[in-house]
């Protein structure tokens, strides 16, 4: 018979193992020794431990479920429980009691954890839900759409909650995301509306722009050139590519028209200039008939001078002003000139002239005498009152004798 601390073979071949409830039969050997049997049996306990040890860290290191784990360590009780191994039984049922115990822990950790997580998840889910009912309401609508696309992405990656808490937050976020979609078609199908009203009316200002741009009347057809711009813009914008073929030919009509009145201006100003020249040449010769000496031969050679003028044409308006103003300063020389001829010639005005010279000689004479009396009776006051009164007189005299030497007399 052969034994050891855990086990022994006795004389018929049968093995057992030593446990607390007292030998158990662990198997019969019948090919070797008892010492080979012990060794056999030795060597089933330590895989049992290895098998152990390995479970210890697959459930201490790895994601293996409560449920995998239970049905190994079950399994591996139940090899435990059968007594095919020689050693010390006890300490691993120790070992597979403790494993229960740390995967029943790991169990209710993961529950914590995965509470957590949908917690989290439901929270998320809300918040993107709040945002995408918010955006249902914007108008920005390339940036909210992109926003939503984003968000769907998000809500993608999120776990899934309860049926119910899953299914009512998608239906309100499919809801805000549908109420979007539908708020932005409209509005596109109304802009679309909006652009092809605006391409008519183009259309037609198109045409009208073409119709006149072979116009010379150069003032009116300019300002309905001005019209029509106030009128395009106000027209709003048509779809694009309409857009930039009919601005193309609006545009493109009006630089023909303003391209030959441009020419037309050009070649008139370059004609007004050389009749500013010719006008400034009668102009200078008009000048040298101030002062005049001879009225008869100066009107004659003005009259001579304005018909040469009026044959000339049109000078560039800004240097009309001048070259006008110097004919007319000579103009109104000449018309001095007549005026002070006339009245020097004329009886009935020098005889009212001196006879109105006589009045006021008299009245200043009469003036006099009558301060030299107030001063010489020791009125002051009558002589100064009189004599503010002879300055006044005094003046007027010595215009009408001004007046009437210009008559030579």
């Amino acid at each position: 018979m052969s034994s050891d601390p855990w086990g022994r073979v006795d004389e018929t071949g049968t093995v057992y193992v030593r446990t607390s409830e007292g030998e158990q039969v662990v198997g019969s050997w019948q090919a070797g020794t008892p010492e080979e049997a012990l060794a056999y049996f030795e060597r089933k306990y330590e895989g049992l431990v290895v098998e152990i040890g390995l479970l210890e860290k697959r459930v201490k290191t790895t994601d293996l479920s409560s449920k995998d784990a239970t049905a190994a360590i079950d399994h591996l009780r139940t090899q435990v429980d059968e007594h095919h191994a020689v050693g010390d039984l006890a300490a691993l049922r120790t070992r597979l009691d403790a494993l229960v115990a740390t995967v029943d822990s790991r169990r209710e950790e993961r529950k914590v954890q995965k509470a957590k997580q949908t917690d989290e998840a439901k929270q998320a889910k809300e918040k993107l839900v709040a945002e995408a009912e918010e955006l249902a309401q914007s108008e920005q609508w390339r940036s909210a759409g992109e926003r939503l696309r984003a968000l769907v992405d998000t809500w993608k990656g999120l776990p899934r909650l309860d049926r119910k808490s899953d299914d009512e937050l998608w239906h309100r976020f499919s809801h805000a995301r549908s109420a979007f979609s539908k708020r932005r078609k409209a509005h596109f199908a109304s802009l679309d509306a909006q652009r092809e009203e605006a391409r008519k009316v183009k259309e037609k200002l198109a045409a009208e722009a073409e119709s006149l741009s072979g116009s010379t009347d150069w003032g009116d057809t300019a300002a309905r050139y001005r019209d029509l711009m106030t009128e395009w813009k106000a027209a709003g914008r048509a779809q694009r590519e309409a857009e930039d073929e009919l601005w193309s030919r609006f545009r493109g009509a009006q630089d023909i028209f303003f391209a030959a009145r441009s020419a037309t201006f050009a070649e008139r100003d370059a004609e007004q200039g050389e009749n500013l020249k010719l006008k400034e040449e009668l102009a200078a010769e008009a000048e040298k008939l101030v002062p005049v000496t001879d009225l008869k031969a100066a009107r004659a050679a003005f009259r001579s001078i304005n018909e040469r003028w009026e044959a000339i044409g049109h000078v560039p308006r800004d240097a009309r002003p001048k070259v006008e103003g110097r004919v007319h300063a000579v103009e109104r020389a000449l018309q001095e000139a007549e005026e002070s001829e006339w009245r020097r010639t004329n009886p009935e005005a020098r005889a009212r002239a001196a006879g109105l010279t006589g009045q006021l000689q008299a009245a200043v004479d009469k003036l006099r005498g009558q301060i030299d009396t107030a001063r010489a009776s020791g009125n002051n006051a009558r002589a100064d009152k009189l004599a503010r009164e002879l300055e006044g007189r005094q003046a007027l005299l010595d215009q009408a004798l001004k007046g009437l030497e210009e008559f030579g007399g």
